[in-house]
Formats: C-alpha cells, sequence, structure tokens
C-alpha cells in the first residue's frame, strides 16, 4: 500500500512515516516500479502498535525497545514488564502533580468567592513573579 494510504488508515502524516523509518522503527518498503513506496499490510498493525504505546506514555526511544524484545522470549517479557513499571511509576508521580496543582486552583479559585472588598485576587498574586506567594 501506498504513503498516503498507510497514513491514512493510522492516522498519522506521511512525514511521521519517513521519520519513523529514518529511526528504524519501520522499515523501509519495497518501491513499486514508478518509485512509490509500497508498505505491506504488516505495517498497518505495527504503526498502530507504536501509536499505542505512545498513548501509553512511552517515548519513542522505548517503543524501539519493545519492538526489539518482541521475538526475545520470556526475558525480554521480564524486561518489558520492568519498562511499563517504570512509566506506571512515572504515570502516578505525574498524577499526584497534577492532583495538587488542582488542589491549589481550586484553593485559588475559592478565594473569588468572598466579598470584592475582602479580597485581592489571590489566583493573579500567586503567578505574580513580583509577589511572596510564589516563593
Amino acid at each position: 500500500m501506498r504513503t498516503s494510504e498507510l497514513a491514512g488508515q493510522v492516522g498519522v502524516n506521511a512525514e511521521t512515516l519517513r521519520y519513523y523509518e529514518r529511526r528504524g522503527l519501520l522499515n523501509e518498503p519495497p518501491r513499486t516500479s514508478g518509485g512509490y513506496r509500497d508498505y505491506p499490510p504488516t505495517a498497518v498493525d505495527l504503526l498502530r502498535f507504536i501509536k499505542r504505546a505512545q498513548e501509553l506514555g512511552f517515548t519513542l526511544d522505548e517503543v524501539e525497545e519493545l519492538l526489539h524484545l518482541d521475538s526475545g522470549g520470556p526475558d525480554s517479557c521480564d524486561v518489558a514488564r520492568g519498562l511499563a513499571e517504570h512509566r506506571q511509576a512515572d504515570l502516578e508521580r505525574r498524577i499526584r502533580d497534577l492532583q495538587r496543582m488542582h488542589d491549589s486552583l481550586a484553593d485559588l479559585v475559592a478565594t473569588c468567592d468572598r466579598p470584592r472588598a475582602d479580597r485581592s485576587c489571590a489566583l493573579l498574586e500567586a503567578i505574580d513573579p513580583h509577589t511572596e506567594a510564589t516563593r
């Protein structure tokens, strides 16, 4: 299948396919007699795997490692598990950070409920680099 067809099926653009080829994530396909790339049907599943791994937070370097582990047997499964556990811990840390940010913003928004005469804008003070609130 041609580049545009593959890109359309997976939801990426043609430059992404070429980038994946340069990185070695996707093998450069043979060319038709007219010089067009002719991707095998298996390229769809490979690209969907790459995109899904990215959605789960894996970097392209980690995706490359996962692809190399795919046919490595039980030891490779242990390595893949380690990568997934690392990604899971990273996400848990980010979730905690986001929850703290959410709570801080909720506190700031709550100050807006006070009568106007009894408040300054805590939200603006919190993000102003010239106030003590951010130090």
